[in-house]
């Protein structure tokens, strides 16, 4: 992730919120796009911990979270707080579009 240039990101973006236009519509777009690409399962590394990604979601306050577990252990963690694994997951590059909207 990081290799995309703001231009690639802020079409990305467009596409994503093409007929939003508050703020509330403009994160359901983008929250479409990473549930349409984003490939999961995937397993990454969370405090020194394996944990598989199972899918993502939006909470009731406007967070985009990544649904971690690890056997019986549920987590949600925001998605732009979730380390990435190398290589990263095909569908990442929304995370990294997201980050840049909510910047």
């Amino acid at each position: 992730m990081g290799a995309l240039g703001r231009a690639e990101l802020e079409a990305m973006i467009e596409q994503a919120t093409v007929d939003a236009y508050s703020d509330d519509e403009q994160l359901t777009g983008l929250f479409t796009m990473l549930q349409e690409n984003l490939a999961v399962p995937f397993g990454t590394t969370v405090l020194g911990v394996e944990v598989t990604v199972r899918g993502i979601d939006l909470t009731r306050v406007g967070q985009i979270v990544a649904l971690c577990v690890r056997g019986r252990v549920r987590q949600k963690i925001g998605i732009l707080e979730l380390p990435m694994p190398t290589p990263a997951p095909d569908g990442a590059e929304w995370i990294e579009a997201y980050r840049h909207w909510a910047g």
